[in-house]
């Protein structure tokens, strides 16, 4: 019986990065790379053509960094498997990517082997964490959604400033949401000091966990 062969696109800008993950999945003989990515919008555009089953994203990429390439490629491509391959351990971040639509998150001082294993266990629709922040990401997503959950109809804020909050957690940037809704950088700065005020809120982790209890972060 023919294994299927799991098609693999890499989004990296660091040209070295990417030659040393190709290797190593091309080393595999149920996986290819079908395609390499130097940014985010590349990374949506080799995508859509390719088609891959899987997607190694870096988080911090030019032209769209990986958030909000993976919160857009989400949308495009529902059925693809994001593992999102970075440096950054923090558990706040992790979170972010979590809700934008990855399937998997490894650090890059990972060994090669993880890798492998992480690319299977996402490409049948599994998840994957990485070992060496798992604890700390679900004691800290906890914690924090506890925390939140004494206030969460929302009913309190506009519109606009809902809109604003959801936006945010999804990754989008201050310029991005004001292009979105046809406003000034100001003015989104505006309703978001208001959303916070209003919440009681303070971070970027509080932004996101209020919006994963309102339901904001599924997919439209």
């Amino acid at each position: 019986m023919m294994t299927k062969t799991i098609k693999v696109l890499i989004a990296d800008d660091h040209c070295t990065v990417r030659q040393g993950l190709k290797l190593i999945v091309n080393a595999q003989e149920d996986m290819e790379v079908v395609g390499e990515a130097g940014n985010g919008r590349e990374a949506i555009e080799l995508a859509e053509k390719w088609q891959p089953d899987v997607c190694l994203m870096d988080i911090s990429m030019p032209e769209l960094n990986g958030l909000v390439a993976t919160a857009k490629l989400k949308r495009i491509l529902p059925e693809i498997k994001i593992l999102t391959l970075t440096r950054h351990a923090d558990d706040a971040y992790v979170h972010e990517l979590l809700q934008a639509g990855v399937s998997g998150y490894l650090l890059k001082q990972s060994a090669a082997e993880e890798l492998i294993r992480a690319i299977r266990a996402v490409s049948v629709g599994n998840s994957y964490l990485d070992p060496a922040i798992a604890g700390k990401v679900f004691r800290g997503f906890s914690e924090e959604s506890n925390k939140l959950r004494g206030d969460t109809s929302g009913n309190q804020l506009t519109g606009r400033e809902s809109e604003t909050i959801r936006y945010i957690a999804l990754g989008y940037s201050n310029k991005e949401i004001a292009e979105q809704f046809t406003i000034s950088v100001k003015t989104v700065e505006a309703h978001k000091t208001n959303a916070l005020k209003k919440l009681n809120m303070a971070t970027r982790r509080d932004i996101i966990n209020y919006a994963i209890l309102q339901g904001w972060m599924q997919e439209d």
